[in-house]
């Protein structure tokens, strides 16, 4: 039964946080793996692979690691979103149920500021395949005086070419939700043919996929492996840790719990793991096609002969890069900071939040080390949203036994209450075991040993903690 909106508190809602009636959640398993491809086939899922390939893993053994941290996210992802299909409801509002009404902005604004961050790379990527179109045409560009400030680390024309991507974003934030949904759809088979296109390519030019896939392990011991691997598979979660929990914000949409879960299923591991092997192959291709290994997609492209197939191969790119930036790194935060001020901020007011604070983050030196890349930035934000994510499911599933008062979760005087101390109290000690460890990787701290390797387990160390502490606080509780 659905509430009545008239009972909500007019500061706890608007439109775009309401919840999604029962008539409009129309969202087919299509829906779900077109969203899921459109949002895997990126710049990033190409790079990660090979990096992987480049650290020492054999091909299939970067495969096996990127197909692992899939399933396991899968898992918190397809539950996280069980409440948005049952209530309609998105993140923020769900997360009201664990960490009380006010408590849920901190877990909220977290994710958000991931996704700002996120929002900023992908915009810089998209940025980058519009500057190598305009080399195309204007080669000269590239000699241009930097004109910016030194301390920005930018040149002019690569500037003013990440801020047309980004009013390109901004735009489809302006159009609304279901434009994302629209984009998706077409971009899905698209990007899916782009792919395979590209594939065929490297193979037919190399004769082969080349020395990358006959290459063998480089590790000596099997210590060595797991050294790699662990982190790595942490840095696979982390990928996605940031959906594990707003991926309600979509589900609310859902036509039912099987049309989420199987269109989740059929989109996520499968597309990411064939991303990543497309990247793998081509990357290997590269070294006997030019003599080196080119990891990245957009500098590879710029090596075509003709300019009309690196004009294509940019508007794919683009594509591609718009279709995840708009439904992974928009839509979370725009309902977070909807949720922080609902009389004043909708789903658009936001995503503009969202898109000003991804320029002030310089997304362009959060990705300028590969390294930090992997172990500062995905398993850094991972020690963050894993204790989330721990917390909201026991709360959802062990001791609300995914029962919901929709009405409450709107009123400040309900049920859930403004505060919950008992999740911030699971939050802050899921997090600080991985304190230390991230403290060393950013070279602030230079211990080492047990407490510094917990940080390569991050995500994980922190669900499981925190979820235990909250479940060992909360069994006992009234609700």
């Amino acid at each position: 039964m659905e509430a009545a909106k008239s009972d909500f508190d007019p500061g706890l809602s608007n439109p775009d946080i309401a919840p999604v009636p029962a008539a409009q959640r129309d969202w087919k398993a299509v829906s779900f793996f077109s969203l899921w491809v459109g949002m895997a086939v990126n710049i990033p899922a190409y790079m990660i692979a090979a990096s992987l390939v480049n650290g020492g893993m054999s091909w299939q053994q970067a495969m096996f690691t990127v197909l692992l941290g899939n399933l396991i996210v899968f898992i918190p992802m397809s539950l996280s979103g069980h409440a948005g299909t049952k209530y309609g409801i998105p993140f923020p509002v769900f997360a009201r149920a664990a960490f009380g009404i006010y408590g849920a902005h901190i877990p909220a604004l977290l994710r958000a500021i991931v996704a700002c961050g996120w929002f900023g790379i992908q915009t810089w990527i998209g940025g980058a395949a519009i500057y190598t179109i305009i080399l195309i045409f204007w080669p000269a560009a590239a000699e241009l005086p930097a004109v910016l400030p030194a301390w920005m680390g930018v040149q002019l024309v690569q500037f003013a070419c990440f801020m047309v991507f980004w009013a390109m974003n901004i735009w489809l934030i302006w159009k609304g939700i279901n434009s994302i949904r629209i984009l998706e759809h077409i971009a899905a088979p698209f990007l899916l043919l782009c792919g395979l296109g590209l594939l065929l390519w490297a193979y037919q030019q190399a004769d082969g996929f080349g020395p990358m896939l006959e290459a063998k392990s480089q590790f000596k011991t099997s210590q060595e492996f797991w050294n790699l691997f662990w982190p790595s598979l942490t840095a696979m979660v982390g990928f996605w840790a940031t959906l594990t929990l707003n991926i309600s914000d979509f589900t609310r949409y859902a036509s039912s719990q099987r049309a989420q879960v199987i269109g989740q299923l059929s989109g996520l591991p499968t597309t990411m793991t064939f991303f990543a092997f497309i990247g793998v192959a081509v990357t290997s291709a590269t070294i006997i096609i030019f003599g080196e290994a080119i990891w990245d997609p957009v500098v590879l492209v710029r090596r075509f002969e003709s300019p009309w197939l690196v004009l294509f191969s940019m508007v794919a790119v683009i594509i591609a890069t718009i279709s995840t930036n708009a439904a992974a790194n928009v839509v979370g935060p725009a309902n977070a900071f909807s949720n922080l001020l609902p009389a004043k901020i909708d789903f658009k007011r936001g995503g503009y939040i969202t898109g000003i604070i991804g320029i002030l983050m310089m997304p362009w030196k959060l990705i300028a080390d590969p390294s930090g890349y992997i172990f500062t930035w995905l398993i850094g934000y991972s020690a963050l949203l894993g204790p989330i994510i721990g917390i909201i499911l026991v709360d959802y599933f062990l001791i609300r036994k995914t029962e919901l008062d929709v009405a409450d979760l709107y009123r400040r005087k309900g049920r859930y209450g403004r505060v919950n101390p008992r999740a911030i109290t699971a939050l802050i000690i899921g997090i600080i075991p991985n304190i230390p460890g991230f403290l060393a990787h950013v070279g602030l701290y230079s211990g080492e040993g047990f407490i510094v390797n917990l940080y390569n387990y991050a995500w994980f160390i922190g669900l499981a903690i925190s979820s235990l502490v909250y479940y060992i606080l909360m069994r006992n509780q009234r609700l």
